[in-house]
Parts: structure tokens; sequence; C-alpha cells
């Protein structure tokens, strides 16, 4: 479907070697943040203590949020999980603190936002063993229920971010593979680099101005990794389709074609793909927030590195209609109506 078709080409290759220097200087400058600030890592890589309390009726995330940071116990996660009435509350790591102190004087806030005091009952279970537990509240009308609490190691963290890398490192893989298998080393390489371009771009982001990664976050680079080298096949397989239709125009000619004609899929794809992460963005709230901003920047950029990192790259490695056109005893011109003809 096309909602416009451009007739003439538009000379994106003319402007190659200027975007390109512009591309390199905002990776140079990705790198250097990551290397000079780091990664402001969250708790699933650092290690903390996750508190799941249940409310007797919808929680107000945002007084929770306030009650706990109230505490000082340093930045902290709040969000909901299952329904309205549960929250996950998770906490970094404090040395100074053991986590039985953390739990209790997190719960007593919390209780106490509510209008009531904590008190330590004798609970029975289902089971009839009986336990000792904190309740907010009587029992049996509890205001804010604590359901659990356990703490997350950093050695747990640590293992978390090996393999959060060694799917990246895989995935990259697979893309190189895949690349090289239906087109060309050529645009193998061109398309993993403008793949790791938009991946060190979003990381750069997060280290400039400290936003959190979390593996929601690394969920999000690992989507834009996908999203982004779908873009480049597309325009890949224009290219060698135009290797193929127009024998008469030089390298820069074809891509400049094969990029122009899929501008009006671009729009309506990345168009459609943006409307819907920019939603998330705005109404999402605090646990979708970097999510979405992490696939926002990934697809803007997705879309400048497809045409001006991986086409222009594959322009200067110097890809040419021989590359993607198998030789033949007889080439065919596709202009000539007698092409194919048996007498």
């Amino acid at each position: 479907m096309e909602f416009f078709r451009i007739q003439r080409d538009i000379p994106f290759m003319r402007h190659a070697l200027v975007l390109n220097v512009i591309s390199a200087l905002t990776f140079v400058a990705a790198v250097f943040f990551i290397a000079t600030r780091g990664l402001h890592f969250s708790i699933e890589f650092t290690g903390g203590t996750v508190i799941e309390v249940a409310y007797a009726q919808t929680a107000d995330i945002n007084r929770v949020r306030t009650t706990v940071e109230s505490l000082q116990f340093g930045e902290v996660q709040v969000q909901n999980f299952g329904t309205s009435r549960d929250v996950l509350i998770r906490l970094p790591v404090r040395g100074d603190v053991k986590q039985a102190e953390v739990v209790s004087r997190v719960f007593g806030a919390l209780c106490q936002a509510e209008g009531a005091t904590v008190s330590t009952q004798q609970i029975t279970s289902d089971k009839g063993a009986q336990t000792t537990a904190p309740v907010c509240g009587e029992v049996g009308a509890e205001k804010v229920k604590l359901q659990r609490s356990e703490f997350v190691g950093p050695s747990v963290g640590s293992e978390l971010a090996r393999d959060g890398a060694l799917a990246l490192a895989a995935t990259i893989a697979g893309i190189m593979l895949y690349l090289a298998v239906r087109f060309e080393w050529k645009f193998s390489v061109a398309g993993i680099i403008a793949n790791l371009h938009d991946v060190i771009i979003i990381v750069g982001f997060f280290a400039f101005f400290q936003w959190e990664f979390s593996l929601s976050v690394l969920a999000a680079v690992l989507a834009v990794l996908g999203y982004s080298v779908n873009e480049s096949v597309v325009i890949f397989d224009r290219i060698r389709e135009a290797f193929r239709k127009y024998r008469k125009l030089n390298t820069p000619q074809v891509i400049d074609h094969a990029i122009t004609s899929t501008m009006s899929r671009t729009i309506i794809t990345h168009g459609s793909t943006l409307m819907m992460v920019v939603s998330m963005l705005i109404f999402g709230g605090q646990t979708l927030h970097y999510f979405a901003v992490a696939l926002t920047i990934g697809i803007l950029f997705g879309i400048y590195s497809s045409v001006f990192v991986a086409a222009a790259i594959a322009m200067w490695l110097g890809v040419k209609r021989e590359d993607l056109v198998k030789a033949s005893t007889k080439e065919l011109d596709p202009d000539d109506p007698n092409a194919g003809a048996v007498v």
C-alpha cells in the first residue's frame, strides 16, 4: 500500500559523506559518555530488596512512591503488577541497614500512610501452621498486607548483566549471518555497523542523562535491533531489484532509487509504530517510561541509520551489480520486449 509515490529519485547518496561524518561524531560522543559516566543500572543488575504488598482498595502508586522515597533509602521503583491493588517495591542495596529493618520500616510507613498502625500477631495458614507476621490494622481487615519480601544479591545482578550481554551478542551474530546468507558480505557488514550505531546511541543517551537502565530497557534495545535490521533488509532488497532492472544506473543512483521507492512504506510503518510507542511514553506511567524512551530513540535513529549508515556504508564498501546478480551465459535486458524468447 502506498499513500504517495515520488516520481523523481531523491539524491540521498550525494550527502552521504557529510551525514556519515555526523553519525561518526554522534557515535564517538555516545561511546565517550558510556565510558566516562557509565550506566545507571537498576536493581535487577545491582541487587536490592524486593517488597510485595497488597492493598484493600486500589493502590495510589504516586502516594506509595512518595511514602517510600521519604525514608531516603535511595532511588526506588514502585509499580503495579497483577491487579490494581498489588504493588511491587524495589529498593537498592544498603550496606548499613539490614534487610529485615528495611522491610519493617517500609511496611510501617505504608501502613501509617493508610491511617493505621503495625502490630505483630499470630497468623494461622491454610495448612494450620502458625507464624508471627506484621499486620496493618485488624486481622482479616488489613489496610495493607505484606505478601512477600526478598533480597536480590549483587551476584544475581551480575549474572543478569552477563546474560543480557550474551543475548545482545547472539542477536548481532544472528543478524550478521542472516544478511551474509541472504545478500552479500558487504551488506552484512553495513547492516551490523548500522545496528551497532543504533544500540550505542541508545545506550549513550541513557549514560548522558543517567536514566535508569533496567531489564525492560535491555528488551527495548534488543527489539530495536530486530526493528532496524528489518528496515535495512527492505532497502537492500530494493537495491538488489534495482541492480537487476536498471543496468545503466551506477551504484549511488541505484541506492537513491531503492530508498526513494520505499519512502511511502517507511512513513506508513514507522509513523504507525511511533504513534503506539509515544502513546506508551505519555500514558504508560513510570513502569513503561524508559522502555518507551529507548524504543522512541531506537526507531528514530533506526530510520536514519538504514538510509544514511547501512546503505551508504554498502556504497563505500564498493557493492556493485555483479555482487547481487548471479552471472549467466547471456544476461537478459528487462527493457527488451523479445527477452527470453525461444526460436
